[in-house]
């Protein structure tokens, strides 16, 4: 691991971790997650292909046609991993609809991922991408952790959000859902 990356993951500990008081890990210290998803003009979104921890490959090509719900996250973030039950909650709740969840994780290794995940009372059933050099989250211009996108049919980021999100709150779900009809 190079000097960028180290500092790079040391930054977006930092970023992790301001504004949350005391820093203590009990959800009932932290703030709440918010509802909402900002809307902006429509850009193609940056390539995503890589492989995920079971060492598939995915492609955010592949996906044209579908509502895309990409999250940048780690499992060191706090807010991440709280948000990361709300995230397989939507992604149920739309199953059979033309709607995929990414979830990319920055940074980490499979085994680290897979100790998280086996902690949740409900292990994710979207995929879990490994960006383990960051050049991913790089190209996407990710600015803190976690960060999330929405991807239209078309391929292009429709609204963005940058810190834990409650995903199957009725205001995200009714903004997807505006999306996939």
């Amino acid at each position: 691991m190079g000097i960028h990356d180290r500092f790079t993951g040391m930054a977006f500990a930092l970023l992790c971790l301001l504004g949350m008081p005391g820093a203590s890990p009990l959800a009932a210290d932290l703030p709440p997650l918010s509802h909402s998803l900002t809307r902006m003009a429509p850009k193609p979104a940056p390539a995503i292909k890589l492989k995920d921890i079971d060492g598939a490959t995915h492609d955010l090509a592949q996906l044209r046609g579908r509502v895309v719900l990409v999250n940048f996250w780690a499992t060191w973030c706090p807010p991440c991993r709280r948000e990361m039950p709300s995230m397989e909650r939507l992604s149920q709740a739309l199953k059979g609809e033309a709607f995929s969840v990414l979830a990319v994780d920055v940074g980490e290794d499979a085994d680290t991922i897979e100790a998280f995940t086996g902690q949740l009372d409900t292990m994710p059933t979207f995929p879990i991408l490994l960006d383990s050099r960051s050049r991913v989250m790089q190209a996407w211009k990710v600015a803190g952790l976690p960060t999330t996108y929405l991807v239209d049919r078309r391929g292009r980021i429709i609204a963005s959000a940058i810190g834990g999100r409650e995903f199957d709150h009725p205001e995200i779900v009714k903004t997807v859902g505006e999306l996939l009809k």
